[in-house]
Formats: C-alpha cells, structure tokens, sequence
C-alpha cells in the first residue's frame, strides 16, 4: 500500500485551499454583481426601463457584461495567483 501524504504536511493543500477560497470569492463577486443589477435596475416598473442595443440595461449590465467581466478576472487570477502542483505522489525515503 503506497503512503499517502498528510494533509497537515503536503504543501499542496495548503495550495489548494488558497485557490478555493480565490474561486469562492470570484463566485460571491460574480453573485452580487448579479444580483445588484437584475435586481437594482429590473426592480423597476417595466415602463421606466432604460435600453441598451435593445436589451434591458439590467440583463445587459447583470448577464451580458457580468459575463465578460468575470472571464477577464477568471484569466487574470488564473495566471497570477494560481500555481501549477504536481499530483504524482512524492514518496519520502526513497
């Protein structure tokens, strides 16, 4: 039976917590941004809507630039502050 690392030791947890709890973050950003403008701007009576190319100005800030918003910080936290760990088993004493 091949040893496992311990969690407590491996630095590769220790990795991986730091990047969920990034992920976690992009998903709460992602959620009020959201939510603030469906909810802000679509609360609204329906006759008191602005139009952007057509669209509601809240599905347009809310969905459609939310969107490219979070692709760009996605990228931007990929390459800055998450690392590439190996998933190989490190055998010790070998």
């Amino acid at each position: 039976m091949k040893n496992h690392p311990d969690k407590n030791k491996d630095y590769r947890f220790r990795i991986a917590n730091r990047e969920a709890l990034i992920g976690i973050g992009l998903v709460l950003f992602n959620f009020i941004w959201w939510f603030a403008f469906a909810y802000g701007l679509g609360g609204k009576d329906t006759s008191t809507y602005t139009f952007i190319f057509g669209i509601p100005a809240w599905f347009f800030f809310s969905c459609i630039i939310g969107v490219a918003i979070m692709a760009i910080l996605v990228w931007i936290v990929v390459r800055v502050f998450f690392t590439e760990v190996p998933f190989d088993e490190e055998l010790e004493n070998e």
